[in-house]
């Protein structure tokens, strides 16, 4: 490996770089919150994951993120991180692990604390990209439920919680037809999860992911990759819910690229590429669009941390669609960190 100038603050390895792998595990609890550790990764994702680096001769260490996380990483004695914790509670969560690492000037893959942050809370998300004129459904936040009102928007509406992601929070049926509806769902979500309440008016159409690799003039966007349902999920409404992920084999079917013009599918690789730079993202996310039937593209939110669960999470999915196997995007999303800190294989 060849290191050229950095371009972080963090001091660069002179050996073959020792790579910890930082996560949080599903411990498979049973409660009264079936989708509890839905953003966590099951040890078959951190096993490939280290088996992926592995078959390119990266030495890697498996660091799980509890509160023992500073006295592992000061005797790991890692390179870098390739971090795919959530996080343990709050809004911030997913901030907690990257801003260890700043705070230990131990370098990372993947964006910092200030956008994961701003990602996780949906509206204030949604609020920033306005500002950039990118086109998103209109919505409230309900913070208990004496807040819950229309407040203007138009039925049917959405509901999941602002601060939740891998559709945790989003059951079968979310969608609200009348007010109503909409405090009973917002209600609910209230109660199970404790944080504040989403409501966005639904856009009937297509869906869509668009992911990205890299960062600069070497940030990769892959086609836009189309979710097709095979039937609706919640009355007249297709939703890509917790529970169709679940089951993806039997709702949806998924297509590479998706079927857009060319003028549609430039709009939401151009639109993804904006959404990514302006929240400062970091070598790799996913972002979700919806195409209106009248054609009006809607950005729906960004993932700056998606899933990598192989033959399961979307991201590797539509990498492979893309002509690059499991292994390679696992290597490029690492070589993409070493190559931002200066450090070029």
């Amino acid at each position: 490996m060849k290191m050229e100038e950095k371009t972080d603050d963090v001091p660069l390895p002179s050996h073959q770089p020792v790579v910890g792998i930082l996560f949080n595990c599903k411990r498979d609890t049973n409660g009264e919150i079936p989708d509890a550790e839905a953003e966590y990764d099951s040890m078959e994702t951190v096993y490939a994951i280290r088996d992926a680096l592995d078959s390119f001769g990266i030495r890697t260490v498996l660091l799980e993120c509890d509160k023992t996380l500073p006295e592992k990483l000061a005797a790991a004695h890692i390179d870098i991180a390739f971090n795919i914790a959530e996080g343990r509670s709050g809004r911030g969560r997913e901030a907690e692990t990257p801003a260890l690492l700043n705070l230990l000037g131990i370098p990372f893959t993947g964006s910092d604390e200030t956008a994961l942050c701003v990602a996780l809370d949906k509206a204030l998300c949604k609020r920033l990209l306005s500002s950039y004129r990118i086109r998103t459904p209109k919505s409230r936040v309900f913070l208990k439920e004496g807040d819950i009102r229309t407040g203007g928007l138009r039925f049917p509406v959405i509901v999941k919680p602002n601060a939740e992601g891998s559709s945790k929070g989003i059951p079968d049926v979310c969608v609200a037809s009348d007010e109503g509806e909409l405090r009973t769902l917002a209600g609910r979500s209230l109660k199970l999860y404790g944080g504040p309440v989403l409501a966005e008016e639904y856009i009937a159409g297509r869906e869509f992911t668009v992911g990205l690799l890299g960062n600069g003039e070497a940030l990769r966007v892959f086609p836009p990759m189309e979710i097709v349902f095979r039937k609706n999920t919640d009355r007249d409404y297709r939703i890509y819910s917790f529970g169709v992920k679940q089951n993806y084999q039997n709702f949806v079917d998924y297509e590479c690229p998706g079927r857009l013009t060319r003028a549609q599918a430039e709009e939401m690789t151009k639109t993804a590429r904006r959404v990514y730079e302006a929240l400062g993202c970091r070598d790799f996310a996913r972002v979700d669009f919806r195409l209106s039937d009248d054609g009006r593209l809607y950005f729906i939110e960004i993932n700056p941390l998606p899933g990598l669960a192989p033959g399961y999470s979307d991201y590797p999915m539509l990498a492979e669609f893309s002509g690059m196997p499991y292994q390679e995007l696992v290597f490029s999303v690492l070589n993409a960190g070493l190559s931002r800190c200066g450090w070029r294989r």
